[in-house]
């Protein structure tokens, strides 16, 4: 199935405005933990260039252009940069590019922050990407990296979800745009940890976010949200806390001498 730009995006814009609480709960959370790095960040010293590799329907560009006197926008992907272009005349210190993060042809240490949230899922090679986003980084900069857990309740069932007949069924549940997620390098906090370590990056911070329970999720509506976000909170920090949907973290270059 061939999936539109006005699909892509269409989809990413309704994930936040979503009248399933559960859903817009899952993606709202995760984008605050981001939006609150990417100032923390800026605060602990000027941010000069960033870039955002992956940049979606652009939904952290305008915060990003505020926290950086220039702005890139990099991505594989020409739909989602067409649709970043257009928001080019609002925003003066903002370019796009494309580059693949695997094998990128951007000057290495350019970058202050880089951001890189909710794609190295998307890309076979994560080691690849990681090691292209580590040789982004100016001395001392940070990289906000955000990726799926691989064994969370919402990806296994997202699986589950696309089987025919069943898509049909969660589609009428939910009634808005549901396309494939297109998931299909999904790791564990184990195993990205051990690519972070390879690809030389430190973690600064990290954070696990985002409880799905199926069935709870789509019958119970505000009650069921009450109940997912109870448990997440008893849950983060524990040997369950793979059961999160998303980890989130805050990287910077390993020095030699660390």
């Amino acid at each position: 199935m061939s999936t539109s730009k006005n699909d892509l995006v269409e989809l990413q814009e309704t994930l936040y405005t979503s009248k399933n609480p559960t859903r817009m709960w899952l993606h709202v959370s995760r984008r605050e933990w981001i939006y609150e790095a990417m100032r923390s960040c800026a605060a602990e010293r000027p941010v000069d260039r960033s870039i955002e590799v992956g940049p979606g329907a652009g939904g952290y560009l305008p915060l990003l252009c505020e926290l950086s006197t220039e702005v890139v926008a990099a991505d594989i992907e020409a739909q989602y940069l067409e649709y970043a272009q257009e928001q080019t005349e609002s925003m003066g210190n903002l370019k796009c590019i494309t580059d693949d993060i695997t094998n990128s042809a951007l000057p290495a240490g350019e970058f202050e922050l880089v951001l890189c949230t909710e794609v190295i899922e998307h890309i076979a090679d994560s080691s690849a990407a990681l090691a292209g986003l580590k040789k982004m980084l100016a001395p001392d900069g940070r990289l906000i990296l955000s990726t799926p857990q691989r064994y969370s309740p919402l990806e296994i069932f997202a699986k589950i979800a696309f089987l025919p007949g069943i898509i049909d069924v969660v589609r009428w549940i939910y009634r808005e745009p549901i396309i494939p997620t297109g998931h299909i390098n999904l790791l564990t906090e184990g195993e990205l940890k051990r690519q972070l370590d390879a690809a030389g990056l430190e973690i600064l911070k990290e954070f696990k976010l985002g409880l799905y329970l199926p069935i709870i999720a789509e019958a119970m509506g505000k009650t069921g949200l009450r109940l997912e976000q109870t448990l997440e909170r008893a849950i983060r920090g524990t040997r369950l806390d793979w059961l999160l949907w998303t980890q989130c973290y805050v990287l910077k270059a390993r020095q030699l001498n660390d």
